[in-house]
């Protein structure tokens, strides 16, 4: 289970006993700590696609300087991708350049020398790391991710076997908050079948779990599940620790999941 660290700085996030335990250094934000204000308030690490009100870029580099002190990553910027829902993977290998207008939903590293991220305001984050903690990813699992398989070309891109990975799935939008049409339900079923994580509901409208599909998907790629750390934190219900999209109708802050390979 993700445990709940509150950093010197005032920065609040969570980390996995897991990837902890293999020295990997890591974080889901939450939106507590940092310097934003206003529907942003306080650490924002991303500003609203489309929208009119946006948060100052140095108030956000400025939550992210704070955010990697906090897990013993200080100075630079994390790398990011554009992301689309889709199933792409970035690679970031030591001493090449990163391009990071590229579209892509997950970033897979062996540099130890820089941080990866995704950012979300209700999806899923995944964070992998392999043996040894000398290769990690980071991946953006929202429900369109899940059906298009970005859990799945993440591992197989990381190469290895499924076993010998740790996985965190961190804070999202929870089944009870998470309502849905009937053309994702009968995604989910049609990838998932009779365990497909669906409540059908009146016909119309139905519900879906995106941390156990992420689950289910994980554990189909050969990850053993006392190798997968989760939470029940939901980014909706929760609002004191979390920015929501659904919840605040698209004027909110972002969170993000990053991750660093080992030396």
């Amino acid at each position: 289970m993700l445990q709940r660290r509150v950093n010197a700085n005032g920065v609040v996030y969570y980390a996995s006993p897991l990837l902890e335990a293999m020295g990997v250094r890591h974080a889901f934000s939450t939106r507590l700590g940092g310097v934003s204000q206003g529907p942003f308030a306080s650490l924002n690490l991303g500003n609203p696609n489309g929208c009119a009100v946006q948060d100052d870029r140095r108030r956000i580099e400025t939550n992210y300087a704070l955010l990697l002190e906090g897990i013993g990553c200080p100075g630079g910027w994390p790398l990011r991708v554009h992301q689309v829902h889709g199933n792409q993977v970035a690679a970031v290998n030591p001493g090449q350049a990163f391009d990071v207008h590229q579209k892509a939903d997950a970033l897979l590293s062996r540099d130890p020398g820089r941080v990866i991220s995704v950012r979300t305001a209700d999806c899923a984050a995944v964070l992998l790391a392999g043996e040894g903690g000398n290769t990690v990813a980071v991946v953006h699992a929202g429900w369109r991710g899940i059906v298009a398989g970005v859990i799945a070309a993440t591992i197989q891109q990381m190469g290895g076997r499924g076993s010998a990975y740790v996985a965190a799935i961190g804070p999202c939008i929870s089944r009870d908050a998470f309502d849905v049409g009937q053309e994702v339900l009968d995604s989910f079923a049609a990838l998932f079948g009779s365990e497909a994580p669906i409540d059908r509901g009146d016909g119309t409208k139905g519900k879906v779990d995106l941390r156990a599909a992420a689950r289910l998907q994980l554990l189909a790629c050969g990850l053993k599940a006392d190798r997968i750390d989760g939470t029940d934190r939901c980014t909706v219900k929760h609002e004191d620790e979390f920015f929501s999209h659904r919840r605040d109708r698209g004027v909110t802050g972002r969170m993000a999941a990053v991750i660093a390979a080992r030396e």
